[in-house]
């Protein structure tokens, strides 16, 4: 009686509270969101936990925060998103969980967008004048963020650069003089917005795609499929490459042209399920009853085939993060914004000398990023996947 009344109860709950039940009671997929987790609140918070700039300065009697002068549109961008995506999620319980996603998005978008045009770029400040400041006296107090260095400060208190582990310096300090530790904590927002940007970008075109090919079928999906071929038969690095020569090394240009590459796999996948769905009596009645083709995909057909795109989205997100660690490596990534994998290829310093500490913590942490994504995405195959939830009687 009681196996079969819990039975019931979970038959009762809906696909998405079962899916993320199941994924959150893998220990891998909670290790992998830890990790996830901690890099959201390193990247969010990156100018509050690592700058140069203090919190809060007393001078001459007047107090003033050169933490708050000293913020770019992308860090107020990201601190405002986040607190606006927490409000909608938590506050908006009564809406369904997709709408506040697509709510949680927009908003997102909107305040990027608001903030890149309404936020001036921060004046430029000599680094160590609130310190030298400070020992003449003009500054009578002054308060710093937990690691009193910006990612961009360079040879300031060595005279040397590739400096060990030391305890003004935790991680060391690289080529340039610069803090390893700072650069790591801000160099998260590159590994977060490279899997998110190029995931949802190949995402979107793949469902676009791949559900055209999947209902149509005939000699529609041949020709697409012609061409997807062809498009797959490039290759995706010489593609990135050609368009890094041409157009320059823009870390932004990087993330879209990744998503641009990427996105066949995905109408693959929708494809086979569009084909099998196509079958299906509520697909058949959705066109008998007269119902618009964007109806019938995105709201009849989509959510039935859409579960092995996110399992495949999770694996993506390593992949493109595996893509843009190979550029910054080969010394083609961002120029101007710290990169663990640009980190990598700064520890062979002059005469061949390699810097282990410039190695080895960069290497350990895209380490640590890709291996929670494939957890979490093994994770998500095994809470989607029938035959698991078989139960023997």
């Amino acid at each position: 009686m009681i196996d079969a009344s819990l039975g019931r109860a979970q038959r009762e709950q809906s696909y998405s509270a079962r899916v993320i039940r199941d994924v959150l009671s893998s220990l891998g997929a909670k290790l992998g969101l830890a990790w996830i987790i901690l890099m959201i609140v390193c990247a969010v918070f990156a100018p509050m936990i690592s700058n140069t700039h203090p919190y809060l300065v007393k001078e001459g009697g007047e107090f003033s925060s050169p933490f708050l002068e000293h913020l770019t549109w992308i860090d107020v961008a990201l601190l405002v998103s986040f607190f606006a995506a927490c409000i909608i999620w938590f506050s908006l319980k009564s809406i369904e969980g997709w709408k506040r996603l697509s709510l949680m998005i927009l908003a997102c978008l909107s305040i990027s967008i608001l903030s890149a045009w309404s936020v001036s770029s921060p004046r430029a400040v000599i680094y160590d004048q609130y310190r030298v400041g400070l020992g003449s006296g003009e500054i009578e107090s002054a308060y710093f963020a937990p690691i009193p260095y910006s990612p961009t400060d360079r040879s300031r208190d060595d005279p040397a650069p590739l400096q060990p582990p030391s305890t003004k310096h935790l991680l060391g300090t690289d080529e340039d003089g610069a803090d390893v530790l700072s650069r790591m904590i801000h160099g998260s927002r590159i590994a977060l917005g490279i899997g998110l940007v190029a995931t949802f970008t190949s995402l979107f075109l793949g469902i676009l795609y791949g559900g055209i090919m999947g209902f149509y079928s005939g000699w529609i999906d041949i020709l697409m499929m012609r061409f997807l071929e062809i498009f797959e038969s490039i290759p995706s690095l010489f593609l990135i490459l050609t368009v890094v020569a041409f157009f320059g090394r823009n870390i932004y240009l990087i993330m879209l042209i990744i998503g641009l590459t990427g996105w066949p796999g995905y109408a693959r996948f929708l494809r086979a399920e569009f084909l099998k769905l196509r079958q299906q009596d509520f697909v058949q009645a959705a066109e008998a009853s007269g119902l618009p083709l964007s109806s019938i995909l995105f709201r009849h057909m989509l959510p039935n085939g859409i579960a092995p795109l996110l399992v495949l989205s999770s694996f993506g997100m390593a992949s493109a993060i595996l893509v843009e660690a190979t550029l910054s490596f080969l010394g083609l990534g961002a120029i101007d914004q710290p990169s663990w994998a640009a980190m990598l290829n700064q520890a062979v310093g002059p005469g061949g000398s390699i810097a282990i500490w410039m190695a080895t913590f960069p290497g350990i942490a895209i380490f640590f990023t890709l291996f929670a994504y494939t957890l979490i995405g093994e994770a998500l195959r095994d809470a989607i996947d029938p035959r698991l939830q078989q139960q023997p009687n």
